[in-house]
Formats: C-alpha cells, structure tokens, sequence
C-alpha cells in the first residue's frame, strides 16, 4: 500500500510541476499582447476651463489621430461652473481647472476620487484693444472711473486671481463688466467694447494681433495652478485615463508650452 501510494503521489507531484511549467509557457509565449495598452475607443468627454480652448482642442485632435475611433467632446467653461455642473451630475470622463479651488469642489463632493494632478501653470497680464486707444498704462488705470474696464467674476479663477493682483498692488478696481469665463472678457477688449482687462497670458497670446498685453509685477503674486482629474463615474473610464496621459506627455506638454503654459 504505501508504494502504490507514493507512486500515486509521485504521479501527481509530477502533474503539478507540469501544469506550473505550462502555465509559464503560455505566459512566455504571448509577451507582446500583454505588454500592448488596451485600445481605447468611443467617446472621451472633457469639461475644461475656458482658457484651455486652443490648446486642448489641438490636443483633442492629435490624441483622436493617435487613437483611431475616439472622438473628443470639450465642455469649455468658468471652472467654477463646470465644477457645479459635474456635481450636479453632467456626464464627463475628465476635467481640467483652472485652479484648484474648483477643483476642491468636485473632489470634496466625490465626484472626483482620484488625486488630481497639477500640468501647468498660469499668470494674468492686461490686455487692451489693439493700438491701446484707452492709454492703459498700468493696474493704477483699472481704478479709474473714467475708463472702461472688464473682470472675470471673484467666483471664476481668472477673478480671483484678479482680486489677488489688485490687494497686491493696493488698488481699487471699478469694473464696469464682470464676465463669467476669461474667453468672455477677452472678446470684449478684442471687440474694443472696454478700455482693457485681466486675462491670463495665454490669452493674450492666442488672440493675436487683435489685442496687445501689458505686463505687470503684481501678477506673480497670483499664479494659477491648473489641476486634472478623471470624473469618479467617468462613462469611458480607458478614455479618460488615456486623455489624462496624453495631456501629461511630451507631446502634450510640447503643445501647451507652445501656447504660453508654464510647467507646474
């Protein structure tokens, strides 16, 4: 009995070692496909800050050449809405503020779970109608009732970092417009409604010859960090991430730095 049984035994310690090795095999045997990102595909739904237009929807048509099948949606906005409508329960894969105070919003609600990640950084500079017909010359002229001058509202990054800039500079501003997002108070001075405004640099950059930029000390005391993050039920979880990691990449980094972005 007990050499049929360590026969038996010996059968099945073989077996064991046999299926081990078989296993690895197989594992060995197809090491590309398991090394190869899974495709992504379908819808990729961004909710961005307004000053992320241009270069998000480059970066929106280069990820879509480099993902065959995905298709791009932006939600360009006043952070601070855009936060609201996520928590209000919008459907998104990701979004991108233009501070972090927004994105606190959505993160303390739960709808963003995940860390979010900081990808550039953002200064204000004012910009005044081509050939400067107000004579802005500095922050001083934004307290002047005699000219007309344009905000982002306090709640929008854009305006806090404006309020910031002002107690720095112990100015008193009198705006006669507060607008809700910074592409809303750029197409004023480009459109020669108001004398000059506070925007981001970027801005100023990416309306060309339509508008001139004025800098201004004070505005290093008020940078705006940009953060991302995957929405917590993102409809195309794969796209979101995929998004994320494009925007974070060389190639992403190469576009926004084009634009005028600094590194975080």
């Amino acid at each position: 009995m007990s050499r049929i049984a360590n026969s038996v035994l010996a059968v099945a310690s073989a077996a064991l070692v046999l299926a081990g090795c078989g296993s690895g095999q197989q594992t060995s045997s197809t090491p590309t496909s398991g090394s190869e990102a899974p495709k992504v595909t379908g819808d990729v739904t961004v909710f961005a800050a307004a000053s992320l237009t241009e270069t998000f929807t480059q970066l929106g048509k280069d990820f879509e050449a480099a993902n065959p099948g995905t298709k791009v949606k932006f939600n360009f906005g006043g952070s601070s809405a855009l936060a609201q409508q996520l928590n209000q329960g919008a459907p998104a894969d990701v979004f991108a503020s233009a501070a972090p105070t927004n994105m606190k919003q959505v993160t303390d609600s739960k709808t963003i779970t995940d860390a979010p990640r900081t990808f550039v950084k953002n200064t204000l500079e004012i910009v005044v109608p081509k050939g400067n017909p107000g004579k802005i010359a500095g922050l001083a002229d934004f307290a002047n009732a005699d000219k007309k001058i344009a905000l982002c509202a306090e709640q929008v990054p854009c305006g806090a970092a404006s309020k910031k800039v002002f107690e720095a500079a112990k100015v008193t501003a009198a705006p006669d417009t507060l607008e809700q997002d910074v592409k809303a108070v750029l197409t004023k001075v480009s459109l020669g409604e108001v004398d000059g405004a506070l925007v981001y640099k970027t801005d100023v950059k990416a309306a060309g010859d339509k508008v001139e930029g004025i800098t201004f000390a004070e505005a290093a005391q008020a940078v705006n960090d940009y953060p991302i993050a995957p929405v917590a039920k993102a409809p195309n979880a794969a796209g979101a991430k995929a998004f994320i990691d494009f925007v974070l990449s060389d190639k992403g980094k190469s576009v926004l730095s084009a634009a005028g972005f600094d590194s975080p």
